[in-house]
């Protein structure tokens, strides 16, 4: 076969997923050599579930040795409104002062982790590359598959040396509600929430159930192996990569977080993926915006 044939070009794309999965994520084993190593990265614990509190008592109970407790309601969002939805993008001077406080520093890279295969932990992620860090990376299986690697934790509250990075918005790409309604007449609007909720059989928090016209169903926890990883390059291109080659994508959730981890899994994949970070808590709080229910995606607005 040519160098140019499909051989060749299958071969390519390999390579290219590989490189850009290892930007995205990184293994419990190649995060504990970089924590020993002359220039450690800056550990993010990220722990937060919707509808409890309790994610700091968890950090100091035991979390990565060094890593700093974030608190995504307060440090990686906004206050809610319903204009804005229930976990705006914070304005970035407060995510410098957050990223500071973590010991975030100019040059240095940072790794963001959870207990729930980075559904969290996602948010700080894309908030930080967003902000125009570019070295961060998800800990791929987070808490779990640290531990299950026999890697130790430790206890208590950490107070790291106060960082000196610079943050400015925009490094990667959002849509507002006006640009989420006409997206799939031009791309495709994924809807990472449950199947249920999409379908609008279930909502348990925002004002009404259903989804943004002309969106397609795409629960971000799928992309999750039972262990809490993402799944292999395989698996998420046979998922994602449909979509990906019908048109530009972009994200929404029920308000912006996990729609992070889709964007992610996306970027594993060398795909650039606009964020709605609104989302269905804006979406829905405004009467005038149409809802579709059931399993088509339904007429675009």
């Amino acid at each position: 076969m040519s160098p140019g044939g499909t051989g060749a070009r299958t071969h390519a794309r390999a390579d290219a997923g590989t490189h850009a999965r290892a930007e995205v994520l990184v293994t419990p084993g190649a995060l504990a050599a970089a924590l020993a190593g002359d220039e450690p990265p800056v550990l993010l614990d990220v722990r937060w579930v919707l509808g409890r509190d309790d994610g700091r008592e968890q950090h100091l109970a035991g979390h990565l040795p060094g890593a700093v407790f974030v608190d995504l309601p307060t440090e990686l969002s906004a206050p809610p409104t319903a204009e804005g939805g229930r976990h705006p993008l914070p304005d970035v001077a407060a995510l410098e002062a957050a990223a500071r406080r973590w010991g975030v520093r100019a040059g240095r890279g940072v790794v963001a982790y959870d207990a729930t295969g980075g559904l969290a932990a996602a948010r700080a992620w894309w908030l930080l590359r967003w902000a125009g860090v570019r070295d961060v990376r998800l800990l791929d299986g987070g808490l779990a598959a640290w531990t299950a690697a026999g890697l130790p934790l430790e206890a208590g509250a950490v107070v790291p040396e106060p960082g000196d990075v610079v943050l400015s918005g925009g490094g990667l790409p959002t849509v507002d509600a006006d640009g989420a309604a006409a997206w799939p007449t031009h791309g495709v609007l994924l809807d990472a929430r449950a199947g249920e909720r999409y379908r609008g059989e279930s909502e348990p928090v925002d004002p009404r159930a259903g989804h943004v016209p002309g969106a397609l169903s795409a629960p971000t926890a799928d992309l999750l192996g039972p262990d809490g990883r993402f799944r292999p390059e395989a698996e998420l291109r046979a998922r994602l990569g449909p979509h990906a080659d019908a048109g530009p994508v972009a994200v929404y959730c029920g308000s912006g977080v996990t729609a992070a981890h889709t964007v992610a899994a996306l970027a594993t994949l060398g795909v650039e993926a606009a964020l709605y970070p609104g989302s269905w808590s804006q979406w829905s709080a405004d009467a005038a915006r149409p809802a579709a229910t059931g399993a088509r995606p339904g007429r675009p607005a």
